[in-house]
């Protein structure tokens, strides 16, 4: 299986009183979005299940990409890794997931999964690619590709 992890682009710090699910992207923030969404539309297979937090940063994220996709609560601001893996059903997913959500549990996920003892920064707009495969018996987690939103 393939799970794409893709940080929520730069987005507003948040006013007084706002709510945080409603702090949109900067516009740093859409250009972050949209670079990396042009990597990800090249690169993605046909039929990527893609899932996002309804915090609207990550909404405006996924709608760069231009694809369907279903916002998913379990992912919003204060999931926890387990929450996250229930929602992309790894590692026996039939087909690839893209999830487009927060800091710290996305690098949180990431250490849980490449069996690093601390947390994995995710920067923000940046993607992470990860693949679960069976090596002699054994499953192993393997990084396909990191995307940063500079470099896209």
């Amino acid at each position: 299986m393939d799970l794409i992890l893709w940080r929520h682009a730069e987005a507003e710090e948040a006013r007084e009183g706002q709510d945080d699910l409603d702090r949109a992207l900067t516009a740093r923030g859409e250009k972050q979005a949209a670079r990396v969404a042009g990597w990800l539309d090249r690169v993605l297979p046909e039929g990527t299940r893609i899932l996002a937090s309804p915090a609207r940063r990550c909404e405006q994220t996924v709608l760069a990409l231009g694809r369907k996709y279903k916002l998913k609560p379990e992912i919003a601001p204060g999931a926890t890794v387990e929450q996250l893996l229930q929602a992309a059903q790894w590692p026996d997913a039939r087909q690839p997931v893209l999830l487009v959500g927060h800091q710290p549990v996305l690098g949180e996920a990431l250490a849980h999964l490449l069996g690093i003892s601390s947390d994995c920064p995710v920067r923000k707009g940046a993607a992470w690619w990860l693949r679960c495969r069976e090596r002699d018996g054994a499953r192993q987690t393997v990084i396909v590709a990191v995307q940063a939103p500079d470099s896209a």
